[in-house]
């Protein structure tokens, strides 16, 4: 892996330079700790138009034999919003950079919660309404550290992966819905703002 620092010189993991400023140290030395978190076979990741069911998602987590938890949380389409009658969610998203993002999220997780295994699993394509868009889960041998996971997860992963939701409501009109959570995009918005003034 090739990784540049702000002086624009390269570093080949492996064989450290004294050329590296400081701060691409913290990052090697983060993305080795990450890497350590959680195996890739204890992690289910899928962003696609085709997703596991939430049965497979909380099977594939309780493998794990040491685990007494697994803790799910399924985000599924609703049917109005704000007194408009929503037929579907419609997602979309650049599936490489989502997948990687959605796998760094996961390891971030393993790291900082006593979790085994984790499925995160992202609809993309239409959802209609009642059919879940999200799937998250998480074993750990105690209760406690499966639930405080999820919801790290489902925070996170609403405010930085880039998937987009477009709202299809009954009189054939849509809506492009903006995520307020997306950390991207509240940046985007203050400099928005900061220019307009």
């Amino acid at each position: 892996m090739i990784i540049s620092c702000q002086h624009i010189r390269l570093f080949v993991l492996g064989s450290p330079s004294s050329d590296l400023c400081f701060a691409c140290f913290r990052i090697i030395d983060r993305m080795s700790d990450l890497e350590s978190s959680i195996a890739d076979d204890s992690l289910l990741i899928q962003v696609s138009e085709h997703i596991p069911s939430v049965q497979e998602c909380h099977n594939f987590c309780a493998q794990d034999t040491s685990c007494g938890a697994v803790a799910n949380f399924v985000g599924i389409t609703r049917d109005t919003f704000q007194d408009k009658k929503v037929v579907k969610l419609s997602y979309e998203g650049y599936v490489p950079m989502a997948k990687k993002e959605l796998r760094l999220l996961c390891r971030e997780a393993a790291a900082q919660f006593d979790v085994r295994r984790i499925a995160a699993v992202h609809i993309l394509g239409d959802c209609p309404v009642g059919q879940p868009s999200v799937i998250l889960a998480a074993s750990s041998p105690h209760r406690k550290a499966a639930i405080e996971a999820i919801e790290f997860l489902i925070d996170e992963l609403k405010a930085r992966i880039p998937i987009w939701k477009l709202e299809v409501y009954e009189n054939d009109e849509s809506a492009w819905k903006e995520n307020i959570e997306w950390h991207e995009g509240k940046k985007r918005r203050v400099m928005t703002k900061a220019t307009a003034n």
